[in-house]
């Protein structure tokens, strides 16, 4: 056999392997399991770095927050020092104005950070809700490939035991029996046949000392005696 040939055996083979493997339900449920518990894993990976990044953000938005209302405080208590006399008129302002443009700054970054937290927690809970979709399409395919598993056996029993019965029938087991059955009848018939033969050639003197046999039979003085008196005789 030529390399070709042979490279041609082994490619043929593993082809009807594959093909095998393909038209195998249970293995394809399995397999397909396995893959969606793949995408289950990526999706739950996904969600929790998308959960981080809304935690994170939402924190710092509240943390500008925080840093605005600071800004604003200090603004109001350079002013407040001012009218006491405290500071001087021009430097407080000054200063002032500079805490109420940080304040400003800080707050439109707080408002920036939380639009930005809002779209992490949407893209959460399209995520969540992905995951709990695999996660229920598993234990669907879970629960099918058990009763699949469960039919399988049940027909793979089925069918090994009507081949065993036709393998008996085609072996001519039961005809066997049918024909042993009809000798057995046809003797029985024979015998009793036989028997009734039997019991027809039976001679006068068998019926008599069969008589005899039973002890109520007369003796044959008392029969001779009886049968003069029937007839006359003296």
């Amino acid at each position: 056999m030529s390399i070709f040939a042979r490279i041609f055996k082994v490619t043929q083979s593993e082809a009807h392997s594959v093909i095998d493997k393909l038209e195998d339900p249970i293995k394809m449920t399995e397999q397909g399991i396995r893959d969606l518990k793949k995408d289950l894993q990526q999706a739950m990976t996904s969600l929790a770095e998308v959960k981080s990044m809304a935690i994170r953000t939402r924190r710092n938005a509240d943390n500008k927050k925080k840093l605005a209302a600071d800004y604003e405080r200090k603004a109001m208590t350079l002013l407040q020092k001012m009218q006491r006399g405290e500071l001087d008129p021009a430097e407080a302002e000054r200063l002032a104005a500079q805490a109420l443009n940080e304040k400003e700054q800080q707050t439109a970054e707080a408002l920036s950070l939380a639009q930005e937290a809002e779209r992490h927690e949407q893209m959460a809970g399209q995520l969540q809700a992905n995951v709990s979709k695999i996660k229920s399409t598993v234990t669907t395919y879970e629960n099918d490939l058990v009763t699949l598993k469960a039919r399988a056996r049940t027909a793979a029993a089925t069918r090994k035991i009507n081949q065993q019965i036709a393998r008996v029938d085609s072996s001519g087991t039961i005809a066997m029996l049918e024909k042993m059955r009809s000798r057995v009848e046809e003797d029985e018939s024979l015998a009793a046949a036989y028997g009734d033969m039997a019991g027809a050639d039976k001679s006068v003197d068998d019926e008599i000392n069969a008589a005899l046999a039973g002890g109520s039979a007369p003796t044959a003085s008392q029969s001779l005696i009886e049968m003069k008196q029937k007839m006359g005789i003296a």
